[in-house]
């Protein structure tokens, strides 16, 4: 009886679930002074880098424009710097300076990096001299096979481009030491794989401003509007990361100058260009389907029987997709390589965008699919009066030179056309 009576008057168990934890009254304890001065002071950074950035933007937009106004060489020459760049920012990250000995027996005597920065842009400057070299004997063969200079460079450019490359292999051999084996190598394959990524897909950039400057605006314009509007959208509306390695990611004469291949290094937008168009960018016409002109008829009130079209604008939306689709991961690749050595930024070359890598990225995947999609679907491979004299130079002697001089003399006669 004294039990149950004990039960009867016994409180009811307290629920420990409606009491709030210390941990919750912190949480919702209201912001301190200091707490909201840090927030303050964050929001006034956040705000100086958009300026910061916005600002930047707009000069390298401007000063892009600037440069395709200015002609070919210009664009070359920024390429080139850019690569430089990049390769040294890049290259950089893995300094033999931030590794240890491979055995503590190993007296470093506070002796000099034994892999030298000489030898990296030893390697970068023969890269150059190769690729770059390829790409004046290939578009300017008209130039090169008719001066006397510049011939004995054409017919040894491979073997002087593999001399050059030997020196530099037997010299890294040389500089091998014991203790920094390990990191030695590593460096060299770090270098070779910085050059293809860097130096040959800015090589293929060149390929395709030379083939036509359009071949270069308008895919690293592609890249360039995807990033910016990708960064607008995610810093206003974005929720959602894409990528956990990257959660914030005349009207007639400027066509043809755009359009036509590089003959002359020397042109620019006052330059009189003339070619032959290249056929995508020759107006068609496609005909609509018989029910479906009728429809369109009666909805427009006039007659439609065509719509004309330019087969570059298919081509062109090929290269929008890549550019928003595929481009974008040459950026999540950066952004892992930055939390592989745990940076927040290539370098610090432009402000508010970090390192010239930071902005470059994209741009090298994109354009090594411009060059590769253009020589398989667009270029067009015909003879051409260069292609015609390398033949005649590297593979007659000059008695069949004086030979085929003599009888192409006796044609042109023939057809009445003087040489005088």
């Amino acid at each position: 009886m004294l039990v149950q009576r004990s039960e009867n008057n016994s409180k009811p168990p307290r629920n420990l679930t409606n009491v709030p934890s210390l941990h919750n009254q912190q949480a919702r304890a209201p912001p301190t002074q200091a707490d909201a001065k840090d927030l303050d002071v964050e929001r006034s950074k956040k705000r100086q880098n958009i300026i910061t950035r916005t600002l930047w933007t707009f000069i390298m937009i401007g000063g892009f424009v600037g440069l395709l106004l200015m002609g070919h060489a210009y664009l070359i020459i920024l390429v080139m710097l850019c690569q430089a760049l990049v390769y040294r920012e890049v290259t950089a990250l893995f300094s033999l300076k931030d590794h240890a000995p491979d055995t503590l027996h190993v007296d470093t005597g506070g002796q000099k990096d034994p892999w030298s920065k000489t030898l990296n842009w030893y390697f970068f400057a023969v890269t150059n001299y190769f690729l770059y070299g390829e790409s004046i004997i290939y578009y300017f063969k008209h130039v090169v096979f008719t001066d006397g200079q510049l011939l004995p460079f054409a017919m040894n450019h491979r073997i002087i481009s593999f001399t050059l490359y030997t020196i530099g292999f037997m010299g890294f051999v040389m500089s091998l030491k014991r203790g920094y084996l390990k990191q030695q190598f590593g460096l060299f394959c770090w270098v070779h794989m910085s050059l293809l990524l860097i130096v040959v897909s800015s090589h293929f950039i060149v390929n395709n401003i030379l083939e036509g400057l359009i071949w270069f605006w308008v895919p690293a314009s592609l890249v360039i509007c995807n990033d910016v509007f990708a960064y607008i959208w995610g810093i206003t509306l974005g929720r959602t990361p894409l990528i956990k390695l990257s959660p914030k990611k005349t009207v007639e004469g400027f066509f043809k100058y755009m359009i036509c291949p590089v003959h002359d290094l020397g042109v620019s937008i006052w330059s009189d260009v003339q070619c032959v168009p290249n056929p995508v960018f020759v107006r068609r016409e496609w005909e609509i389907w018989g029910p479906l002109q009728v429809f369109l008829s009666q909805i427009l009130g006039r007659p439609i029987a065509v719509i004309p079209y330019v087969p570059y604008q298919l081509h062109l939306l090929v290269f929008a997709i890549f550019a928003s689709l595929v481009a974008p991961f040459g950026g999540f690749f950066a952004s892992g390589f930055k939390r592989a050595f745990n940076i927040k930024d290539f370098g610090h070359s432009i402000p508010g965008h970090g390192g010239m890598t930071d902005r470059m990225d994209c741009q090298f995947l994109m354009g090594v699919f411009t060059y590769v999609y253009y020589s398989s679907f667009i270029r067009e491979h015909h003879v051409t009066v260069g292609s015609i004299l390398q033949m005649i130079v590297s593979g007659l002697s000059v008695e069949e030179q004086m030979e085929l001089m003599r009888d192409l003399k006796k044609y042109m006669q023939g057809q009445g056309i003087s040489l005088d």
